[in-house]
């Protein structure tokens, strides 16, 4: 059958299974707008901007695990997505950016609204094209969906000419083509394996990859088996159930106590699809001292990059432990298990529970269940989101991890709704909430079930606390003191705003947020030196913070 160039492309989306597309139009990408509308079966969000186009699609993809889609026109609007997109690829998050672009006898001419995407992006993509043959237009969509979901997954941006677009040429519908991790042999396992029978005190560190290999389950297989106390990275959170007796939370620079008092005492560090970044390994010349590190990886580049190995696999995390597991001899280590039970009692019997950020999460979790998708922007209010929310599953924490994009949080949120299709929590910040709050009235567009906590507390949180701690209290640039009334705002996006000024009120405000229709905002007032602790800077202890608090 012949097709224009933008119906070839509708077809290969609905081909890859994709339902849902954010985008923004404009001129260089009107014939696939028009192709859009006239197939009329891909239910497109059109957002306020391209950038919360692109966060919604990679909300989208983390919470439901499939590709994201977003489109954007040639210009401003293709570098709009540029943040997004290193979003995603900094936190290996399947997506597919499509641009346009003017037409092919024009590229290189600095044409109105052009702009060389592929080559602003090279670095923050797994691969990029610009589509110059319609033939082979079909074949690259094809491909660049495959690469977006194989291996570590990532973003892939097309980018594809206006004449690309309204040529014909012959099309012919094909079966997407999944990709299958390759099996792990127990042969390549067994080094493996006799390491973990030496192990006294090993310990399982958690990261992003369990959730993007779908690998929960062999994770608590493991776990389970090795009778082994498990952390989480950040990016970890979800993939071991944080009520489990043997969960002892987030590891690292904002990680709960008695998961560095773990680690310190562990003789075996199981690091299971993560990749050691500063914020986890800190003095990384230090990190390893005494310990043998067993690391697995899906991507070569992660094996001994910021930590030296003693043991490396690398294959995806769901084969490794799916082969790993059964080779394990049940063991017994209870004295290792009770002794990290009683690190997490003991942080749990000394917490300062009076901190308005704590109340305010400890109340939420009181509200939502197991699989109630949680979006954070990026701040103090991630980290006590990460700190307090007890995550049970998978890809149900949606944050920006390894770029820490603050105005993450709306357009991710977005996505992550509308693809759970249930109540959806958004927990932002003052700072974060203003570099994208436009996206509200996409929220409002689409009567969007989202409920929005605004931890107000009139100031850039995270890095005053920097400053407080490192700076002699020099507070350049961090207070906010903008006027913005925030129920007002709410109100006139269409949305339902409400104030959370006083604890008191927190179940009150919080029966009626979670019944109202459509996005509701909650005003949060907190102190503007709250505070995000423990907390291990580079090259600082734990005991140099203290001191300085004192």
């Amino acid at each position: 059958m012949k097709r224009n160039g933008a119906e070839i492309l509708i077809h290969c989306l609905k081909e890859q299974g994709v339902d849902t597309v954010f985008g923004y139009p404009g001129g260089c990408v009107l014939d696939i707008y028009d192709a859009l509308y006239r197939d009329g079966s891909l239910r497109h969000i059109l957002t306020a901007h391209e950038q919360g186009a692109a966060h919604a699609a990679d909300g989208y993809a983390r919470s439901s695990g499939k590709t994201g889609v977003c489109i954007a026109t040639s210009g401003p609007g293709a570098t709009n997505l540029v943040t997004g997109i290193a979003t995603a690829y900094m936190d290996s998050i399947p997506l597919v950016a499509i641009t346009g672009n003017v037409t092919v006898a024009n590229l290189g001419r600095d044409s109105f609204q052009e702009v060389d995407i592929a080559g602003i992006t090279m670095p923050i993509t797994k691969h990029n094209y610009i589509v110059k043959d319609i033939s082979k237009l079909a074949a690259t969509v094809r491909e660049a969906f495959y690469i977006a979901a194989s291996g570590r997954k990532g973003p892939v941006l097309i980018d594809i000419p206006k004449n690309i677009q309204t040529e014909i040429c012959e099309f012919s519908p094909a079966e997407a083509v999944s990709y299958k991790p390759k099996k792990v042999t127990e042969q390549a396992l067994l080094p493996v394996c006799q390491a973990l029978a030496r192990a006294k005190r090993p310990l399982i560190l958690a990261g992003g990859g369990c959730i993007g290999s779908n690998a929960s389950e062999q994770l608590f297989a493991f776990a389970e088996r090795l009778q082994a106390p498990v952390c989480a990275t950040l990016m970890g959170l979800g993939a071991y159930p944080a009520s489990n007796e043997h969960f002892l939370g987030m590891i690292g620079m904002h990680g709960t106590d008695a998961a560095a008092k773990a680690f310190r005492r562990a003789d075996t560090i199981i690091a299971c699809g993560m990749r050691f970044s500063d914020r986890v390994a800190g003095n990384r010349l230090r990190f390893a001292e005494g310990k043998t590190i067993l690391q697995f990886d899906i991507d070569a580049a992660e094996i001994d990059k910021n930590i030296q190995t003693d043991l490396s696999v690398m294959a995806d995390i769901r084969e490794i432990l799916t082969t790993l597991v059964p080779m394990l001899p049940e063991t017994e280590r209870k004295d290792w298990l009770k002794e990290t039970a009683a690190y997490k009692e003991y942080e749990s019997n000394n917490f300062d529970r009076e901190l308005p950020a704590y109340k305010i999460l400890s109340a939420l979790h009181k509200f939502t269940d197991a699989d109630t998708r949680i979006a954070t922007d990026v701040g103090q209010h991630q980290m006590w989101t990460a700190q307090y929310y007890p995550f049970e599953r998978a890809r149900t924490f949606i944050s920006s991890g390894g770029l820490g994009t603050m105005g993450f949080g709306m357009g991710a949120a977005i996505g992550a709704c509308i693809a759970s299709g249930k109540k959806t929590v958004l927990v932002t910040g003052d700072g974060s909430f203003h570099m994208n709050l436009n996206e509200l009235c996409t929220a409002v567009s689409h009567r969007l079930p989202l409920v929005i906590l605004l931890m107000d507390n009139n100031c850039l949180g995270m890095v005053r606390q920097w400053q407080t701690l490192f700076y002699e209290k020099r507070y350049s640039q961090t207070t906010l003191d903008r006027k913005t009334d925030y129920v007002k705002l709410a109100q006139a996006f269409g949305a339902t705003g409400m104030l959370l000024a006083d604890e008191a009120d927190i179940l009150p405000v919080f029966e009626r947020a979670f019944a109202a229709e459509g996005p509701v905002l909650i005003d949060c007032k907190i102190g503007i030196d709250d505070k995000v602790l423990p907390m291990i800077a580079p090259g600082k202890s734990f005991e140099d913070i203290i001191t300085k608090l004192n």
